[in-house]
């Protein structure tokens, strides 16, 4: 097992490695810039809360989904690197929706900002509660505003996994474990940001909804045709 672990990472080529940490390193500044940029030209102050309280009154807080909510990030480096062992044609189709989803979701940080009073919804004082992981909920509101938080809609949790898991989606390269674990893990990413009281719902709407139509998009022009069947690794298709 372990063997085998150890010969699908030497299979990976260093773009796969390159565009994994990369675009956790862009999700990230992108994230930052879009609330730098909505203070700079001011639209931050027409900011809006994306609440619907008949449903998201009704989300308990559970601190320990703060643990899928911090892992999302180890999941998603390793999205682009999954999706670099399938054909040459699905990887750059892949990146090239991902990186659609990611400025639509920056548009809207600039330009449609908005926000969730944490003292309001009583979070501040929940993350106060001793136990470890209601710690770990208060560093992650310390980190992101504190007592209000920015960059709601669309979910960017939301928006990066769905994404992970339609890169490998239908593809035979990638085990139907892998492509379970990715789709499972997506959902499990999704319920965190509402139960960690990081996004309202409409914010999962959002960043699902967007992903879905990047990647419908670019299914329709397939960009990465020209590449055909040839695999990342830069094997010819066999003939059939």
């Amino acid at each position: 097992m372990v063997s085998n672990a150890i010969k699908k990472i030497r299979r990976i080529p260093w773009w796969g490695w390159a565009f994994g940490l990369g675009y956790f390193g862009l999700q990230y500044g992108m994230y930052r810039l879009g609330d730098l940029l909505s203070r700079v030209l001011g639209t931050i102050s027409g900011a809006v809360c994306p609440k619907i309280p008949i449903i998201d009154d009704h989300i308990p807080i559970i601190p320990i989904f703060t643990v899928i909510y911090l892992f999302s990030y180890v999941f998603w480096i390793c999205g682009p690197i999954a999706v670099s062992l399938t054909k040459r044609r699905n990887f750059i189709n892949y990146i090239i929706g991902l990186s659609m989803a990611y400025l639509i979701g920056f548009l809207f940080f600039v330009f449609v900002p908005t926000f969730m009073d944490r003292t309001a919804e009583g979070l501040m004082e929940q993350a106060s509660k001793p136990g470890f992981f209601n710690g770990m909920l208060a560093t992650i509101y310390a980190a992101d505003g504190s007592n209000i938080a920015f960059n709601l809609f669309p979910s960017y949790h939301c928006l990066i996994s769905l994404y992970c898991y339609l890169g490998v989606r239908r593809q035979p390269e990638i085990s139907r474990g892998f492509r379970a674990y990715s789709l499972i893990m997506a959902i499990l990413i999704c319920l965190s940001t509402v139960f960690t009281k990081q996004h309202y719902f409409l914010d999962i709407v959002g960043g699902l909804g967007i992903s879905v139509i990047c990647c419908l998009i670019v299914d329709r022009i397939d960009p990465g045709r020209k590449y055909g069947d040839q695999s990342c690794g830069g094997d010819q298709p066999k003939s059939t």
